[in-house]
Order: C-alpha cells, then structure tokens, then sequence
C-alpha cells in the first residue's frame, strides 16, 4: 500500500484536533496506530490504544477547549504541527497556551508516533 499523500495526513492531523476539541474520545483513539506511542511531558511514554483511552477518559488535565493549528509541515511520513490551545483544565483553571505536536503516520494513515512539546515558562 501506498504512503498517504501530504494532503491526506494534513486533513488526517486537523481531524485529530477537531475530534478531540468535540470530546470524541474513541475516535480520536482509533486515528492510533494500534501499538502507538505518544509522548507528552509529565506523563511516561504511553504505549498502546489502551493506554491512549486510560489517558484520554481520566488522566488528561484538560478538560476542554479549542486547538488553533498555526503551522504544518509535512515531510514523507512525518508532520510536525505548531499551535495554540486555549481552554479549561479539569480544576476550572482557563488556560492559553502555545504547543507544537510532531507525527509519524503510517500507509493505513494511523498516527504510530506523536510527541507534544508546551509552550510555558518552565526553566
């Protein structure tokens, strides 16, 4: 099978965001490859859909919010995205910040890799 083509993994990604913004938690899961990682800071690196559902349904510290996608560049299988998320937190703590998500998609057009970096003054 063919690598998906760079449109397909852009409108593949801002799914992703959309998705998860309405809280369609099983979908976006099943944008995962089934033996994905995702790396997030705060958070060891978390293998698998399962695990992927444990984070989503009751560890994730947002609660909701929008992803406001800025940039994205595509190169082969890899897509790197810089954004702003602005929303609330689960302790009704609004929040506004700047991220940037890298992706590695596989042919089926599954995220196997997506590692998050945060915009905030932590050192």
């Amino acid at each position: 099978m063919p690598m998906p083509t760079r449109e397909q993994i852009a409108r593949q990604i801002r799914r992703y965001y959309s998705l998860t913004d309405q809280g369609e938690i099983p979908t976006v899961i099943a944008l995962f490859a089934p033996g994905a990682t995702y790396c997030r800071p705060g958070y060891p690196p978390l293998v698998g859909r399962d695990r992927l559902a444990v984070f989503y349904h009751s560890q994730r510290v947002i609660d909701y919010g929008i992803h406001t996608v800025s940039q994205l560049v595509i190169d082969g299988h890899t897509a790197a995205v810089e954004g702003e998320f602005e929303g609330t937190l689960r302790d009704g703590m609004a929040v506004a910040l700047r991220f940037a998500d890298f992706f590695e998609v596989n042919e089926d057009l599954l995220f196997e890799v997506r590692n998050t970096y945060f915009f905030t003054p932590l050192v």
